[in-house]
């Protein structure tokens, strides 16, 4: 049935947009870090030697100066069939260059019928032609002069490779041919679907409804050799006069990926929205230099294809106010992260007694975060994020150690490790209630794992059979991992007691979830993940009710492996030692 497809479709992508919103503030941050960089090294380090007047390049044009505007749409990407009335789709007079104003901008809504060329993955370009008023921008035209008309191409068509989503398939070979399997490229038919990984990548073109014309506000007196290496590549310069034309800049910074358009046979026609704007040189070096980090990212494997545009896509959509408001406390978020991990490391290294704290779930927070890593190493995420995981795996297996003896038993062939409870565990009731709890929270675990697992193997498709064992249990821990936390809860109901806990790190983590739920409102993701988000809330609201409900016991154990009792007579014999000592240097002044 779609509905159920598509829905399954929506929660399969649960682990995914968790760990994009995990990453969230390094991605800005290392954006931000680079972009800032970038611009005072090309300001500070461009060469600075004095030029003569002769020898600095201007622009031809002057600021205000009216220009008038011809655009073109052709499939060559060579355009000078200047006299076709039908390859002119808009035309603009007296634009004032440079100036801010609403007669400088100009738009234009229409639609465009594509050939049939056009739909076998054909091009087409723009070619936009600027020349001051009263001047043809076609050099054959015995008014043409070089100096006051200058043009830009553009292709209008993106092509894009198939996405690999679109390989995965029915594992029980029951696709109905009305399933449609969604993807950031496109939808692939089922021959396609077989081809193999090592094949030869498919492209398929792409219409781009958005077409923004910037000429750059740029006035600057440059020096033939002294050209910032950052603006060189974008100069038009006249041979003539060794004078350059104003820059064209077609502003595709906030063309987002999903708006643009697959083009195939299907399509009769086609929308294009035209705008002619001017743009300051600061606002075009920025746009110029956040995309170069962003390719940056990329290049290093710090950000995959697509967190970009879901990054633009909370600066157009967000609140912002609320993004303000974001931004300030993902730094926060940072600081609760490094302590809550800071203050856990202290409390399991220094911690000397497992009464009152749940072995089992620590083994099991192991297995899950195992679980997670082999997802993402599945799903080649980035090594920024495998890098994370892989350290929370080897922090996990280290608790285990902590909570656990570890033995290598090497009575067999193959060395094996073995797990021994501690004696503190094991001779109270700790272990009893720990037992008691995992048994029945385990029996719906495992429940709800295999009922997820089939309804997966169903309705969802997969690469292979162990890739929707990890997506099973991948998505089974985020929707049901808080269930791992449940038996801690019950010890504590027990022994009627939570001053065995490592409570500031608990304080951490219960002021990180409260940022994670402001994220929930943010951060675009399906809505059963979002109410997911809130889970923690209520356990750790559990949490606090029982520490306000069972008062502190001075003969219980803390976090240090010390009791009240034990500090209460180290202070007495502390205090022995004293008054002994005073009275004998009492004696000795009596002597």
């Amino acid at each position: 049935m779609a509905p159920p497809a598509a829905a399954a479709g929506g929660d399969g992508e649960q682990p995914r947009q968790q760990q994009q919103q995990n990453g969230f503030g390094q991605t800005i941050t290392g954006i931000i870090r680079i972009a800032v960089f970038w611009y005072f090294a090309s300001k500070f380090f461009s060469p600075k030697k004095p030029a003569e007047p002769s020898t600095l390049i201007n622009n031809l044009f002057q600021k205000g100066e009216p220009i008038d505007m011809w655009f073109y749409l052709s499939e060559h990407e060579k355009f000078n069939d200047f006299g076709n009335e039908a390859s002119l789709v808009w035309h603009e007079t007296n634009i004032p260059y440079a100036t801010w104003g609403p007669e400088s901008t100009r738009t234009l809504s229409m639609k465009y019928y594509p050939s049939q060329a056009l739909k076998n993955n054909g091009s087409l370009y723009a070619h936009v032609f600027f020349a001051r008023s009263g001047y043809p921008p076609d050099p054959n035209d015995p008014e043409y002069q070089p100096q006051a008309a200058f043009g830009r191409t553009h292709s209008v068509v993106a092509y894009l490779p198939k996405s690999r989503l679109d390989k995965k398939k029915s594992l029980l070979g029951n696709t109905k041919d009305g399933e449609v399997v969604e993807s950031v490229a496109m939808v692939a038919d089922d021959a396609e679907i077989e081809s193999k990984d090592d094949g030869p990548e498919e492209w398929m073109a792409y219409w781009k409804p958005n077409i923004t014309i910037n000429l750059v506000e740029d006035f600057t007196r440059y020096g033939h050799n002294a050209v910032p290496p950052n603006i060189a590549p974008y100069l038009n310069i006249d041979p003539a006069t060794g004078n350059y034309y104003p820059t064209i800049f077609f502003n595709e910074f906030w063309l987002l990926r999903d708006k643009l358009i697959a083009i195939n046979e299907s399509v009769t026609e086609l929308p294009l929205n035209l705008e002619v704007a001017p743009i300051s040189m600061m606002k075009w070096q920025l746009f110029q230099q956040i995309d170069q980090s962003f390719q940056i990212h990329r290049s290093y494997g710090s950000m995959l294809e697509g967190e970009a545009d879901e990054l633009k896509r909370v600066f157009l959509e967000g609140n912002p106010y609320l993004l303000a408001i974001t931004m300030v406390v993902s730094l926060l978020h940072s600081v609760f992260d490094f302590l809550a991990f800071k203050n856990d490391i202290q409390f399991w290294n220094k911690n000397k007694s497992m009464e009152g704290l749940s072995a089992k779930s620590v083994v099991v927070s192991f297995l899950c975060q195992l679980i997670v890593f082999l997802y993402l190493l599945d799903n080649e995420t980035s090594w920024m994020i495998l890098a994370s995981s892989g350290i929370g795996c080897c922090i996990e297996f280290w608790k285990i150690g902590k909570a656990m003896h570890i033995e290598i038993d090497r009575s067999g062939r193959i060395p094996m490790l073995r797990f021994r409870d501690r004696d503190s565990y094991a001779s109270n009731k700790t272990k009893e209630y720990d037992d008691i709890a995992m048994k029945y929270l385990s029996y719906v675990l495992f429940f709800l794992v295999i009922c997820f697992s089939i309804y997966s193997l169903m309705y969802e498709r997969h690469r292979s059979w162990y890739s929707w064992i990890l997506s099973s249990l991948t998505s089974c821990v985020y929707m049901f991992g808080f269930i791992m936390m449940c038996p801690q809860l019950f010890i504590n109901y027990k022994l009627k007691s939570v001053a065995h806990l490592p409570w500031r790190q608990m304080t951490y983590k219960f002021l990180n979830t409260i940022i994670d739920d402001l994220f929930a409102f943010v951060i675009k993701m399906p809505t059963l993940h979002r109410l997911s988000v809130f889970r923690d809330d209520l356990i750790f609201l559990i949490y606090l009710y029982q520490r306000w409900v069972y008062p502190v016991d001075k003969k219980r154990i803390n976090e240090f492996g010390f009791g009240g009792e034990d500090d209460n007579d180290q202070t007495a014999a502390i205090a022995n030692d004293q008054t002994a000592a005073i009275a004998n240097e009492d004696d000795k002044k009596t002597n």
